[in-house]
């Protein structure tokens, strides 16, 4: 279920360009924001690539793309 919710202009600006650079779409871009945002405060140790390297992850699994991990 969508809610329309205010934010400000310079916010609604940036996310305009950055999903374009991004190619995403303006919503997809704010959540994407939201979801990063919310993961680093839940883990303030993790780093900004850290976090986008688990969410690919999580997607590659979501996908089905994944090798089992061999060590050594």
């Amino acid at each position: 279920m969508a809610t329309a919710v205010r934010i400000s202009e310079n916010l609604l600006s940036n996310a305009r360009k950055f999903s374009k650079i991004d190619h995403r779409s303006l919503t997809g871009q704010i959540e994407h924001w939201a979801s990063i945002g919310k993961c680093a405060e839940e883990n303030p140790d993790l780093t900004y690539d850290l976090i986008k390297e688990i969410f690919l992850g999580i997607e590659e699994l979501d996908t089905g793309d994944k090798t089992e991990y061999v060590f050594g």
